[in-house]
């Protein structure tokens, strides 16, 4: 396959992976209060990307994908949606002190990204929704399974770790035409990957 289709194929990957971010932050929110053109109250917060580029407009493709999933799922900034913005500006040492300054103003969800800045507020608040954009959650301890995470976090894993990679491989075979999936381990190894092993 030449680079340039992998290249493609690859942010489109990356464009729904964060689309599925967007749907979970709005799936949060209740129905009816939705309905009802109710503000709601969404803080953003990135370990290192500065908080004036979180925005529709200004940030990177994918912090503009999940502001354009959520104007089609009718969440629009400046209508029905205020939101805070926030970076711990690449330094961990703010990443507590941070948790807890979001969670202070009480947000009605908190999309966040990377793993440990999502577990600094997993341990400032149980009750407010936690949108995490991370790696493995499991192998980081935040969830047990993927299946099941439980507590208030949710979100999209970039690197799901060893257990998804089978059905990922598996999803992707489905989707080409006739052809299988291509895999730089060849058929020995996705029949592995597709056991588990």
């Amino acid at each position: 396959m030449p680079s340039a289709e992998l290249g493609r194929r690859i942010l489109r990957r990356r464009e729904f992976v964060v689309a599925l971010g967007g749907v979970a932050a709005t799936s949060l929110m209740p129905r009816g209060a939705r309905a009802q053109q109710k503000t709601h109250r969404l803080a953003f917060v990135h370990s290192g990307i500065p908080a004036d580029k979180l925005t529709e407009r200004a940030g990177p493709f994918w912090v503009r994908l999940v502001y354009q999933t959520l104007r089609e799922l009718g969440d629009v900034e400046g209508g029905n949606l205020t939101v805070e913005r926030f970076s711990a500006e690449g330094r961990s040492e703010r990443f507590t002190p941070l948790a807890a300054e979001v969670v202070s103003r009480n947000p009605d969800v908190i999309i966040v990204s990377l793993s440990d800045l999502a577990k600094a507020f997993m341990a400032a608040t149980s009750t407010i929704p936690l949108v995490g954009i991370t790696g493995d959650p499991v192998a980081a301890g935040m969830v047990t399974n993927l299946a099941h995470p439980g507590g208030n976090l949710t979100g999209v894993s970039i690197n799901a770790g060893l257990e998804i990679y089978g059905k990922r491989l598996h999803q992707r075979s489905d989707t080409e035409d006739g052809e299988g999936c291509r895999s730089p381990f060849g058929r020995a190894g996705r029949q592995a990957a597709f056991r588990g092993k």
